[in-house]
């Protein structure tokens, strides 16, 4: 096990326009989305990436009342995974937008892309929305996800295209600083899942000790140390009364639905994050053992032991049964 250190954890902004808020919790009427995923429109429907970012901005109407604010913060060089929210500027989710992404090393570097998004899904049947994702009106609704391929590490800077129906609007996103896989030290694919301890309904009785979500998940039956290595494992990392990116509640929802349709595919465990349930007590020894610093965080493992899948920030039924499928 690494020194015991004491990480601010960094959480993302998914569902807010530049703030981090606190999420809250609940269960009523909401049903499934009938689109589950809004598939990514054509590159060819972008501009092309010549030249910088600052041309391709300069081309478009300026997003003044747009911001486009990432889930993923954790980039390595090659592919990666990127979800991000659009919203208006008063904090209103956007989930109908055509987007796209360009980037360019260093800002000054040639601009690559387009990177164009689906649009993902984040409901659940009723009977799988939490009171802590009824209740909060803010509780995210949908993720755009598109892969990136950024081939240097260094800073990256970033900029959105979005097109609500009335051409192309311009805003930029945070910089980005991408690792070499040497320097992520999170378990990422093809590497062994550290084995911790993870705590169980039976360890503390009182499953609220270590469940913010009302009603409490399903998913402290098994602990990690238990069953990594002797079967498929979906590990969630997520607090659904207090995550500060407003999709904890919904992701945990989805792995619920999930686990009801296929019980039999893995061992499901759901992790919080804050050591009795209080931010100001610092991060669980789990949290820090994976060497997160945001949340929430999904890693489905082989039963080899062997992470198979890794996903930061929201995802959607689907993408969590397509992990389970690749998973063995």
């Amino acid at each position: 096990m690494p020194p015991v250190r004491t990480p601010i954890i960094r959480t993302i902004t998914v569902l807010a326009a530049g703030t981090l808020l606190i999420a809250g919790c609940g269960g009523d009427d909401q049903t499934t989305s009938e689109e589950p995923t809004t598939a990514a429109p054509e590159a060819s429907s972008f501009p092309a990436a010549d030249g910088t970012l600052e041309q391709i901005f300069s081309e478009a109407a300026p997003g003044d009342d747009i911001v486009v604010s990432p889930a993923t913060s954790e980039l390595i060089e090659g592919r990666n995974r990127f979800g991000f929210g659009v919203f208006s500027v008063d904090g209103e989710q956007i989930g109908d937008a055509d987007v796209a992404i360009y980037a360019a090393h260093g800002g000054t570097g040639k601009a690559i892309g387009p990177f164009p998004a689906r649009v993902d899904s984040l409901e659940t049947e009723p009977a799988f929305t939490a009171a802590t994702t009824s209740n909060d009106p803010d509780a995210a609704k949908s993720v755009y996800v598109t892969d990136l391929n950024l081939d240097q590490p260094g800073e990256w800077q970033m900029i959105a295209l979005v097109d609500r129906g009335d051409g192309f609007e311009a805003t930029r996103l945070p910089s980005a600083v991408v690792k070499t896989p040497e320097q992520d030290k999170i378990p990422e694919p093809g590497e062994k899942a550290p084995v911790i301890h993870t705590p169980t309904a039976d360890d503390v009785g009182d499953v609220t000790q270590i469940d913010t979500r009302i009603p409490p998940s399903s998913m402290h039956s098994d602990d990690l140390a238990d069953v990594v290595g002797k079967e498929p494992v979906v590990l969630l990392f997520a607090t659904p009364a207090l995550c500060q990116s407003r999709v904890c509640g919904p992701v945990v929802d989805v792995a619920e639905q999930v686990k009801r349709d296929r019980p039999d595919d893995a061992a499901y465990i759901h992790m919080e994050i804050w050591n009795q349930n209080d931010p100001n007590k610092g991060a669980r020894e789990q949290v820090l053992d994976y060497n997160l610093r945001t949340e929430p965080w999904l890693f489905v493992i082989n039963s080899d032991g062997t992470v198979s899948s890794r996903i930061e920030g929201a995802f959607s039924i689907e993408e969590l049964n397509q992990a389970l499928d690749q998973a063995s």
